[in-house]
């Protein structure tokens, strides 16, 4: 049986149920993109599809968002109150 990861969401909404195996790469996807600076949604994006292009199986957007989320709820990453919203790395 695949080991499972129930992530959060940081309006306290109910989190996704996402297998392990699929979370790690995409989280360090995520934190690396965002080591190198504050960066919109759509770059984060499109750093995080780029990172995992050929050894990822799944939907790199859908995945990413959730992951995000994810980061989000534990404190790992922030949105920035800017316009565009940008999101960086707390820790």
């Amino acid at each position: 049986m695949t080991e499972r990861i129930l992530t959060r969401h940081p309006q306290g909404k109910s989190g996704k149920n996402i297998p392990r195996e699929k979370y790690h790469p995409v989280k360090e996807a995520i934190v690396a993109a965002l080591g190198q600076g504050e960066l919109t949604h759509s770059e984060l994006m499109a750093k995080v599809e780029a990172s995992l292009r050929g050894r990822f199986e799944g939907n790199t957007h859908w995945y990413g968002e959730t992951v995000k989320l994810d980061l989000e709820a534990r404190r790992i990453i922030e949105r920035v109150g800017s316009k565009p919203e940008r999101y960086r790395r707390i820790r």
